[in-house]
């Protein structure tokens, strides 16, 4: 029985690394999949994983239609019977509501890989909707870790070395400086350093001070409400 899964985590946890297995895999037993793709770090049409892995990808727009694209596919003469989905957060919500039609009406797998939550600690439009209709909601288990070394939980935005808690959702990271955003990164963080806004570039630069240390509440109090 064909199913929608949503395999989620933070940044680092190695989603991308495991949709292209999950690809590899079913391909070896002699499965057709397509694979979709939004805002790939490696840019459009590609699926990549920071291990250097990459493979082409459909690029999903916001007008993609994900119904409409496999009945124009399946009526070319192409069987389907599976669908990797990365970076799921990005998609809007009625496609999520399109995959698990596609899921229950064409009887085809969707396996799809996001973060749940922005560097607000807001979820996703997509990633809310994945969680609200996916027959399975897997965390991975590859714990990515925080500069302090402690299980990262939280995704966080840096902006010319500050970490920052507003501004729009969604904005790629490693823009060029100089532009009106800054340059602009991504880390990750345990909930601590987190909610101390404390990401490793204050912690450096705590560490360089003989007086104090990097967890010196002083240093890095706990923001006012």
């Amino acid at each position: 029985m064909a199913e929608l899964v949503f395999f989620s985590g933070t940044m680092d946890c190695g989603k991308s690394t495991l949709a292209l297995q999950m690809d590899h895999n079913h391909r070896a037993r002699g499965r057709s999949g397509l694979i979709f793709t939004k805002m790939d770090r490696m840019g459009e049409s590609v699926l990549s994983s920071r291990l250097g892995l990459s493979t082409t990808a459909r690029e999903v727009t916001d007008r993609l239609d994900f119904w409409d694209e496999l009945v124009e596919f399946a009526t070319t003469g192409h069987s389907v019977d599976y669908l990797i989905c990365d970076e799921a957060q990005f998609y809007t919500p009625e496609q999520v509501e399109q995959l698990a039609r596609i899921v229950d009406e064409m009887a085809v797998d969707v396996f799809a890989f996001g973060i749940t939550a922005d560097f607000r600690t807001q979820l996703f439009p997509g990633s809310r909707r994945m969680i609200e209709l996916a027959d399975r909601v897997q965390v991975l288990q590859v714990e990515a870790l925080c500069w302090c070394g402690r299980r990262a939980t939280h995704n966080a935005r840096v902006v010319d070395g500050v970490m920052v808690v507003e501004g729009e959702q969604v904005v790629v990271g490693d823009t060029k400086p100089g532009t009106d955003t800054g340059l602009v990164e991504y880390e990750v963080l345990c909930r601590r350093h987190f909610m101390r806004r404390m990401n490793s570039a204050a912690a450096r630069a705590a560490a360089a001070s003989p007086d104090t240390l990097p967890f010196d509440l002083d240093l890095c109090p706990v923001p006012p409400c």
